[in-house]
């Protein structure tokens, strides 16, 4: 008799796969699905004594998310050093927690918010001020990155990186300097972040004990979203094979809960033939396995090709020696069958890169060889036909949900309504998946960009797009699974549950293709699965959870704020960790506070009217906050 090592029965499982799309149990043998079909078939063959059995209680079960685009070795490698903002509601709770942190931290530690937030996801929609960073933080240095636009540095910070009224600015960077001539804390990209790069690369790092304790937190903050497979897109500062020894660690030990395919990205201004020429000789093409491979070149392929997207600034026209530069490192890697990835932001620029792709195609044919543009926001239907003839694919990211109100401001609505042109990429055939870039330039949380591919409204709740550039849910999610495994070269093996491929699977919160839009972005994994292997669960199945991992180090603010915000349903917080003591009791308060999705249940009208206002209803230790409605601020 065949014998299933797990079967997950009585779901609502949405398989991704149009031959059979909808299933209610799946049987698991060796790390792969062996049966998808009604509960009755499939327990009948292949239940047995050796059997795990999982009820799935009715519960929407998807395959797992798989991110596109993001910078998951780097960071893992920061995740128990950075205070993130993911999801916070207002600006008083983010400078509360702000304030809880720096009484936390040890010197010569700093406090960093790197990214994954803006100003329009706060109630008061504005960012923090210097004023207030400094008065929060006299003595420990804070670093706070606003997406790839600007960091607020407090005075401690300027002492700690030694900016003077001397410290010259680099290139398309600028340090902000008052009458005085001394710096004041702000520092731009204008529009490349490298300024923003190098000031962070100045503070203290995790020890290698931490950053591996770090890189295993960050893939279970993952699972938390349902997210099983990654594209690693490599990232500034991202040295290899240097900043790779933590994951080839986990990797060694069996301790991977998400699967990585890394692209190689390289970090020397005019010395990128020479990093790529190296590696084209040591590291083979997809070398790996299903856990941890290698994926090709880029994002960065050269410096010279980086048109950064900084919204609140012009777009960069880039240098004239673009196309020789790109197009040596372009030729190497033909040459080689390496699958490349280019940052591609405007039009403009994807012009002039697919004019150095033709020309090289040219003379040594592409002939199926995987590349991609990454971003792509402002490519017209030319460029998408250009594309598909090379074999091109596309990988869209949710920077439009944290950058969709710049845009709009700069470029007007009528160009941010199709930017990017997702439903014409769809249209001509060419491959495209989803991602999120995260972590500094957008949240990691993958269900906020499916909730901006299926609304067309960002984070701040601006409707960028109509019913022309709008994806059906089903679609957003296939382009998030299925589709996202083309950019690994491992659509036999992955997006679908479907019999032979790897048993990745996410059980939901709630029905994605059931509920509210504006619920969509409080969605979480109940059971995450990876190769047939739990690596995550609570709830429900909470019974089911892996061992809990210590924090390190103690002071890390993940012991508190678990990361992405917590989510409010029905008045309680369904994220807090269950090791984590509560801050000042900010947890047990914003349970009520924060009630802000209904009716206040003794004045039954909206929370999100007084959420809204100027009145400090966040501050929980004084008089509105403290009454544990927000109501009696009117």
């Amino acid at each position: 008799m065949q014998t299933a090592d797990l079967i997950l029965y009585n779901g609502l499982i949405h398989t991704v796969n149009s031959e059979a799309p909808a299933a209610t149990a799946v049987a698991v043998k060796d790390g792969k699905f062996v049966a998808v079909g009604n509960d009755a078939a499939v327990l009948s063959a292949w239940q047995a004594d050796g059997s795990k059995l999982i009820d799935l209680k009715k519960k929407r079960v998807i395959p797992g998310l798989n991110d596109s685009h993001i910078h998951l070795i780097r960071g893992g490698l920061n995740y128990n050093l950075e205070l993130r903002w993911d999801g916070v509601p207002s600006l008083a709770d983010a400078l509360r927690m702000l304030q809880e942190q720096v009484a936390r931290t040890p010197s010569p530690q700093w406090v960093r918010v790197v990214g994954g937030w803006n100003e329009f996801q706060f109630a008061e929609k504005r960012m923090p001020t210097l004023e207030e960073i400094n008065k929060i933080a006299p003595d420990t240095p804070v670093f706070i990155m606003h997406l790839y636009d600007r960091a607020f540095l407090n005075a401690a910070a300027l002492r700690a990186v030694g900016f003077t009224k001397d410290t010259p600015a680099p290139p398309g960077g600028q340090i902000q300097k008052g009458p005085n001539g001394e710096p004041t804390g702000l520092i731009l990209a204008t529009p490349n972040a490298m300024i923003l790069y190098s000031t962070l690369a100045k503070g203290p790092k995790l020890s290698y004990e931490h950053q591996v304790n770090s890189t295993r937190h960050f893939m279970t903050e993952l699972n938390r979203f349902g997210i099983t497979s990654v594209i690693d897109a490599g990232g500034g500062f991202q040295n290899f094979p240097d900043d790779y020894e933590v994951i080839n660690e986990l990797h060694q030990k069996e301790q991977l809960t998400v699967r990585i395919a890394y692209n190689l990205f390289t970090q020397r201004p005019k010395h990128e033939l020479e990093d790529f020429d190296n590696w084209t000789k040591t590291v083979k093409v997809y070398q790996g396995d299903d856990m941890y491979r290698h994926n090709g070149a880029g994002e960065m392929l050269v410096f010279s090709a980086a048109d950064f997207e900084d919204f609140l600034q012009p777009r960069p026209d880039l240098p004239e020696v673009m196309e020789e530069e790109l197009e040596r490192v372009v030729r190497l890697l033909v040459e080689n069958r390496w699958p490349f990835r280019l940052h591609a932001t405007y039009n403009e620029s994807i012009t002039r890169f697919l004019n150095v792709f033709e020309k090289v195609n040219r003379d040594m044919p592409f002939n199926g060889l995987p590349w991609i543009f990454d971003h792509a926001e402002t490519i017209d239907e030319k460029n998408i036909e250009r594309v598909k003839a090379l074999g091109g694919g596309i990988a869209i990211q949710s920077r439009m949900a944290f950058q969709g109100e710049y845009f709009a401001d700069r470029y007007g609505s009528t160009a941010a309504a199709h930017t990017p042109p997702v439903k014409r990429m769809l249209q001509t055939g060419v491959p495209v998946g989803v991602g999120t870039d995260a972590t500094r330039v957008s949240s990691y949380n993958p269900w906020i960009a499916l909730y901006w591919l299926s609304t067309g409204k960002t984070v701040g709740g601006l409707q960028l797009y109509g019913d022309h550039n709008r994806i059906s849910r089903d679609t957003a999610l296939e382009l998030y699974t299925k589709g996202s495994a083309w950019f690994s070269n491992e659509q036999p093996k992955k997006g679908s549950i479907k019999v032979g491929m790897l048993a990745d699977v996410a059980v939901l919160s709630s029905d994605f293709f059931a509920m509210e839009e504006e619920l969509i972005k409080g969605i979480e994994s109940v059971l995450t699965i990876v190769g047939g292997k739990i690596v995550y669960a609570k709830d429900d199945f909470g019974s089911y959870a892996p061992p809990v991992i210590p924090i390190l180090p103690d002071w890390s603010p993940t012991h508190i704020y678990n990361g992405y915000y917590p989510a409010i349903v029905n008045g309680r917080l369904t994220s807090q960790k269950a090791d984590a003591p509560v801050a000042s009791g900010a947890a047990d308060v914003s349970a009520h506070v924060h009630c802000c999705a209904g009716s206040c249940d003794v004045h039954g009208h909206d929370h999100d009217v007084a959420r809204k206002s100027n009145v400090p209803v966040s501050n929980y230790t004084a008089f509105w906050g403290a009454l544990g409605c927000s109501c009696f601020a009117f």
